[in-house]
């Protein structure tokens, strides 16, 4: 029977995903695997969602926002019983390896899946708050990044137009890269991220004194990590005087077609996964660094810490008033 090599999208959606679907269905049809896509993350693995994919059934794809495998959260992958179900699988289904493609908690799966199950695991970083700590860049990043610009833009119009504050709170549950960035490109008179202690008497005065100045609109933004918008907006009000509404993104910014950065990353990454297991090689993490692609041990890349850009922060707080 040919050797086949599996490909699951697990977690939050990220745009680009699908890009990376495409290249390792392409890469891994020209080094004569098969290719069996899983549907719906672990739970489709467990489950036997599988469908084999050819090249056309990935035409058109790398165009489109989501991910045509589907994704889901496996609460049960953390059993060894369900892992060793998984790995079973993956042998019935004749996988030469596995790719994985997700944030922290896939490729803990994954690793497990490699280090239980005895399956040939690489893991690709989609997620869209760039916060894996062995890579520089994230699938879906971008993307999100650009989407939630273009809605604070928007947001900015209506704000300009009332004399108003907006406090506007983008993802990023246990990371503050896209806040810091869309708040840098936006021209935010104030950014708040998890990582960083803040000062709301010192926003609200940031805030008075550029409104004495003549400045009539304002752009705070927030991760939403920081489990306070609503009373961050609440605060401000009250300091400031000025009418105040908070804005959450949420969603939104998962969707819609990837950017040229994501396309080409993922398709780059997913080219990638495949040589790896075409060589052997298991229990990886593909990522991004100095603008190459590397690939590492995934218990190596799960116990790294990936450090804030602390410069970047100050610089965005230090030139908007």
């Amino acid at each position: 029977m040919q050797k086949a090599i599996g490909v699951l999208t697990s977690g939050g959606d990220a745009p680009g995903m699908n890009a990376a679907v495409r290249a390792v269905t392409r890469a891994a049809i020209r080094k004569d695997y098969r290719v069996i896509g899983i549907q719906r993350g672990y739970n489709g693995l467990l489950n036997g969602e599988c469908i084999e994919l050819n090249c056309r059934d990935v035409s058109d794809i790398i165009q489109r926002g989501g991910t045509i495998l589907y994704t889901a959260r496996c609460k049960e992958f953390i059993q060894e019983e369900y892992v060793k179900k998984a790995a079973e699988k993956c042998r019935e289904l004749n996988m030469e390896g596995l790719v994985v493609i997700g944030g922290d908690g896939s490729f803990r799966g994954a690793a497990d899946l490699s280090r239980i199950g005895g399956i040939r695991c690489v893991g690709l970083p989609g997620t869209i708050d760039n916060d894996i700590q062995c890579t520089e860049y994230t699938i879906g990043y971008d993307t999100a990044m650009n989407t939630a610009l273009e809605m604070i833009d928007k947001i900015r119009d209506t704000s300009q137009s009332h004399d108003r504050c907006s406090v506007v709170e983008v993802m990023g549950r246990h990371a503050g890269w896209i806040a810091l960035n869309v708040a840098m490109a936006a021209g935010a008179i104030a950014c708040i991220t998890p990582e960083m202690p803040y000062d709301i008497n010192a926003i609200a005065d940031k805030i008075i004194k550029a409104h004495e100045a003549q400045k009539e609109h304002f752009i705070v933004v927030v991760a939403e990590g920081v489990e306070n918008s609503e009373g961050i907006t609440k605060q401000l009000k009250e300091l400031t005087g000025i009418e105040t509404r908070l804005t959450v993104l949420g969603h939104v910014q998962r969707g819609g077609s990837p950017t040229v950065r994501d396309r080409v990353a993922a398709s780059q990454m997913g080219y990638h996964a495949v040589e790896l297991i075409s060589r052997g090689a298991t229990n990886r993490v593909v990522g991004l660094k100095d603008n190459k692609i590397i690939d590492v041990d995934i218990q190596e890349a799960l116990a790294m810490k990936k450090p804030f850009d602390t410069e970047l922060y100050r610089v965005c707080n230090e030139i908007t008033f």
